[in-house]
Protein backbone atom coordinates (compact mmCIF):
# COMPACT_ATOMS: atom_id res chain seq x y z
CA UNK A 1 0.00 0.00 0.00
CA UNK A 2 1.23 3.48 -0.89
CA UNK A 3 -0.13 6.23 1.36
CA UNK A 4 -1.19 9.19 -0.79
CA UNK A 5 -4.02 10.84 1.16
CA UNK A 6 -2.15 13.66 2.90
CA UNK A 7 -2.83 17.31 2.12
CA UNK A 8 0.86 18.24 1.98
CA UNK A 9 0.50 21.47 3.96
CA UNK A 10 4.26 21.97 4.28
CA UNK A 11 4.55 21.68 0.50
CA UNK A 12 2.22 24.56 -0.26
CA UNK A 13 1.88 26.30 -2.66
CA UNK A 14 3.10 23.33 -4.75
CA UNK A 15 0.26 21.16 -3.44
CA UNK A 16 -2.52 23.71 -3.81
CA UNK A 17 -3.42 22.35 -7.23
CA UNK A 18 -1.58 19.01 -7.33
CA UNK A 19 -1.47 16.15 -4.80
CA UNK A 20 1.92 15.66 -3.21
CA UNK A 21 2.58 12.18 -4.70
CA UNK A 22 2.39 13.70 -8.19
CA UNK A 23 5.21 16.16 -7.54
CA UNK A 24 8.20 15.27 -9.68
CA UNK A 25 11.77 14.24 -8.92
CA UNK A 26 14.13 13.69 -11.82
CA UNK A 27 11.29 13.98 -14.33
CA UNK A 28 9.10 11.33 -12.65
CA UNK A 29 6.42 11.62 -9.98
CA UNK A 30 7.18 10.48 -6.45
CA UNK A 31 4.51 7.79 -6.59
CA UNK A 32 5.83 6.43 -9.89
CA UNK A 33 9.29 6.03 -8.37
CA UNK A 34 7.70 3.84 -5.70
CA UNK A 35 5.67 1.84 -8.20
CA UNK A 36 8.69 1.12 -10.38
CA UNK A 37 10.74 -0.16 -7.45
CA UNK A 38 7.85 -2.20 -6.08
CA UNK A 39 7.37 -3.83 -9.47
CA UNK A 40 11.08 -4.61 -9.74
CA UNK A 41 10.88 -6.30 -6.32
CA UNK A 42 8.00 -8.50 -7.49
CA UNK A 43 5.24 -6.56 -5.72
CA UNK A 44 2.65 -5.93 -8.40
CA UNK A 45 -0.65 -5.69 -6.51
CA UNK A 46 -0.80 -2.19 -5.05
CA UNK A 47 -3.41 -0.30 -3.04
CA UNK A 48 -3.30 3.51 -3.06
CA UNK A 49 -5.40 5.64 -0.75
CA UNK A 50 -6.16 9.24 -1.56
CA UNK A 51 -8.18 12.21 -0.37
CA UNK A 52 -6.91 15.64 -1.46
CA UNK A 53 -7.24 15.88 -5.27
CA UNK A 54 -7.39 12.09 -5.39
CA UNK A 55 -9.05 12.01 -8.80
CA UNK A 56 -5.84 13.43 -10.26
CA UNK A 57 -3.92 10.44 -8.88
CA UNK A 58 -6.36 8.00 -10.44
CA UNK A 59 -6.19 9.78 -13.78
CA UNK A 60 -2.39 9.79 -13.73
CA UNK A 61 -1.93 6.13 -12.78
CA UNK A 62 -5.12 4.44 -14.00
CA UNK A 63 -5.32 0.75 -13.21
CA UNK A 64 -1.52 0.51 -13.20
CA UNK A 65 -1.27 -1.49 -16.43
CA UNK A 66 0.93 1.16 -18.07
CA UNK A 67 3.39 0.75 -15.19
CA UNK A 68 3.29 -3.03 -15.10
CA UNK A 69 1.24 -3.35 -11.88
CA UNK A 70 -2.37 -3.68 -10.72
CA UNK A 71 -3.66 -0.73 -8.69
CA UNK A 72 -6.76 -0.62 -6.48
CA UNK A 73 -7.82 2.68 -4.88
CA UNK A 74 -9.17 3.43 -1.42
CA UNK A 75 -10.82 6.85 -1.58
CA UNK A 76 -11.26 8.93 1.57
CA UNK A 77 -13.68 11.84 1.71
CA UNK A 78 -11.30 13.50 4.17
CA UNK A 79 -7.87 12.15 5.08
CA UNK A 80 -8.18 9.53 7.83
CA UNK A 81 -4.56 9.72 9.09
CA UNK A 82 -2.19 6.79 8.56
CA UNK A 83 -3.87 4.09 10.68
CA UNK A 84 -7.36 5.18 9.66
CA UNK A 85 -6.46 5.03 5.99
CA UNK A 86 -4.89 1.59 6.33
CA UNK A 87 -7.87 0.30 8.33
CA UNK A 88 -10.32 1.46 5.67
CA UNK A 89 -8.25 -0.27 2.98
CA UNK A 90 -8.03 -3.63 4.80
CA UNK A 91 -10.67 -5.29 2.58
CA UNK A 92 -8.35 -4.61 -0.37
CA UNK A 93 -5.20 -5.72 1.45
CA UNK A 94 -6.23 -9.21 2.50
CA UNK A 95 -5.52 -11.25 5.61
CA UNK A 96 -1.74 -11.68 5.31
CA UNK A 97 1.00 -9.22 6.36
CA UNK A 98 1.38 -6.36 3.90
CA UNK A 99 3.89 -3.63 3.07
CA UNK A 100 3.03 0.05 3.52
CA UNK A 101 5.16 2.95 2.27
CA UNK A 102 4.57 6.67 2.68
CA UNK A 103 4.00 8.36 -0.65
CA UNK A 104 6.21 11.31 0.30
CA UNK A 105 9.49 9.54 1.02
CA UNK A 106 12.25 8.76 -1.45
CA UNK A 107 14.23 5.73 -0.38
CA UNK A 108 16.63 3.13 -1.79
CA UNK A 109 15.57 0.38 0.67
CA UNK A 110 15.17 -2.91 -1.17
CA UNK A 111 11.42 -3.60 -1.23
CA UNK A 112 12.13 -7.28 -1.85
CA UNK A 113 13.11 -7.49 1.83
CA UNK A 114 9.42 -7.06 2.66
CA UNK A 115 8.84 -10.71 1.75
CA UNK A 116 11.14 -11.90 4.54
CA UNK A 117 9.62 -9.46 7.01
CA UNK A 118 6.12 -10.69 6.14
CA UNK A 119 7.17 -14.30 6.66
CA UNK A 120 8.62 -13.43 10.05
CA UNK A 121 5.41 -11.70 11.11
CA UNK A 122 3.29 -14.60 9.92
CA UNK A 123 5.35 -17.05 11.99
CA UNK A 124 5.46 -15.05 15.24
CA UNK A 125 3.53 -12.77 17.58
CA UNK A 126 5.00 -9.69 15.93
CA UNK A 127 2.47 -7.26 14.43
CA UNK A 128 4.83 -4.78 12.79
CA UNK A 129 8.24 -4.67 11.11
CA UNK A 130 9.61 -1.13 10.71
CA UNK A 131 12.46 0.27 8.65
CA UNK A 132 14.34 2.87 10.70
CA UNK A 133 16.89 5.39 9.42
CA UNK A 134 19.49 7.68 11.02
CA UNK A 135 17.91 10.87 12.34
CA UNK A 136 17.79 13.63 9.70
CA UNK A 137 18.62 17.25 10.60
CA UNK A 138 14.93 18.21 10.80
CA UNK A 139 14.21 15.34 13.25
CA UNK A 140 17.31 14.98 15.45
CA UNK A 141 15.67 13.18 18.39
CA UNK A 142 14.29 10.26 16.39
CA UNK A 143 11.09 8.29 16.95
CA UNK A 144 11.83 4.88 18.48
CA UNK A 145 14.58 3.05 20.28
CA UNK A 146 16.39 0.28 18.45
CA UNK A 147 18.30 -2.61 20.01
CA UNK A 148 19.29 -5.85 18.27
CA UNK A 149 16.33 -5.71 15.90
CA UNK A 150 13.73 -4.92 18.56
CA UNK A 151 11.99 -1.55 18.50
CA UNK A 152 10.62 0.29 21.52
CA UNK A 153 9.35 3.68 22.61
CA UNK A 154 11.75 4.34 25.50
CA UNK A 155 12.75 7.95 25.97
CA UNK A 156 15.60 9.35 27.98
CA UNK A 157 19.20 8.63 28.95
CA UNK A 158 18.57 4.93 29.55
CA UNK A 159 17.06 4.35 26.13
CA UNK A 160 18.82 2.41 23.43
CA UNK A 161 19.78 4.07 20.15
CA UNK A 162 16.98 6.37 18.91
CA UNK A 163 16.25 6.28 15.18
CA UNK A 164 13.65 7.79 12.84
CA UNK A 165 10.79 5.82 11.31
CA UNK A 166 11.32 5.82 7.54
CA UNK A 167 7.64 5.59 6.64
CA UNK A 168 8.16 2.02 5.44
CA UNK A 169 6.70 -0.90 7.40
CA UNK A 170 5.20 -4.37 7.13
CA UNK A 171 2.08 -4.97 9.25
CA UNK A 172 -0.26 -7.67 10.39
CA UNK A 173 -3.90 -6.72 9.66
CA UNK A 174 -4.80 -7.32 13.32
CA UNK A 175 -2.71 -4.27 14.32
CA UNK A 176 -5.64 -2.19 13.01
CA UNK A 177 -8.48 -4.29 14.43
CA UNK A 178 -9.57 -1.59 16.89
CA UNK A 179 -9.87 1.10 14.19
CA UNK A 180 -13.30 1.37 12.60
CA UNK A 181 -13.82 1.96 8.90
CA UNK A 182 -13.93 5.67 8.17
CA UNK A 183 -12.42 6.52 11.57
CA UNK A 184 -9.47 8.91 11.84
CA UNK A 185 -6.57 7.27 13.65
CA UNK A 186 -2.83 7.83 13.90
CA UNK A 187 -0.34 5.00 13.52
CA UNK A 188 2.11 5.89 16.31
CA UNK A 189 -0.24 5.08 19.25
CA UNK A 190 -0.96 1.64 17.79
CA UNK A 191 2.75 0.98 17.35
CA UNK A 192 3.64 2.17 20.84
CA UNK A 193 0.98 -0.07 22.37
CA UNK A 194 2.40 -3.01 20.40
CA UNK A 195 5.91 -2.10 21.54
CA UNK A 196 4.77 -2.47 25.13
CA UNK A 197 4.02 -6.11 24.25
CA UNK A 198 7.41 -6.50 22.53
CA UNK A 199 5.52 -7.10 19.28
CA UNK A 200 7.44 -4.72 17.01
CA UNK A 201 10.77 -5.49 15.32
CA UNK A 202 12.63 -4.12 12.33
CA UNK A 203 15.88 -3.06 10.83
CA UNK A 204 18.16 -0.07 10.39
CA UNK A 205 18.72 1.27 6.88
CA UNK A 206 21.72 3.51 6.26
CA UNK A 207 21.25 4.07 2.54
CA UNK A 208 19.70 7.04 0.71
CA UNK A 209 16.44 8.23 2.26
CA UNK A 210 14.63 11.57 2.06
CA UNK A 211 11.46 12.79 3.71
CA UNK A 212 10.25 15.02 0.89
CA UNK A 213 8.46 17.34 3.30
CA UNK A 214 9.18 20.84 2.02
CA UNK A 215 9.68 22.54 -1.36
CA UNK A 216 13.34 23.05 -0.44
CA UNK A 217 13.94 19.33 0.18
CA UNK A 218 12.06 18.48 -3.01
CA UNK A 219 14.30 20.81 -5.03
CA UNK A 220 17.46 19.41 -3.40
CA UNK A 221 16.39 15.84 -4.10
CA UNK A 222 15.47 16.68 -7.70
CA UNK A 223 18.93 18.18 -8.23
CA UNK A 224 20.69 15.12 -6.74
CA UNK A 225 18.67 12.67 -8.83
CA UNK A 226 19.25 14.59 -12.06
CA UNK A 227 22.99 14.80 -11.32
CA UNK A 228 23.16 11.06 -10.64
CA UNK A 229 21.39 10.36 -13.94
CA UNK A 230 23.80 12.57 -15.85
CA UNK A 231 26.79 10.81 -14.28
CA UNK A 232 25.43 7.30 -14.86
Amino acid sequence: MILCAGRGERMRPLTDHKPKPLLEVGGRTLVEWHIERLREAGLRDIVINHAWLGAMIERALGDGRRLGVRIAYSAEATALETAGGIAQALPLLGEEPFLVVNGDVFCAWDFHRAFGAAQRLAASDLVAWLVLVPNPPQHPDGDFSFDAGRIGSEIGADAHEKLTFSGIGVYQPRLFAAVGGGEKAKLAPLLRAAMERDAVAGERFDGPWTDVGTPERLAQLDSRVRTMREQA
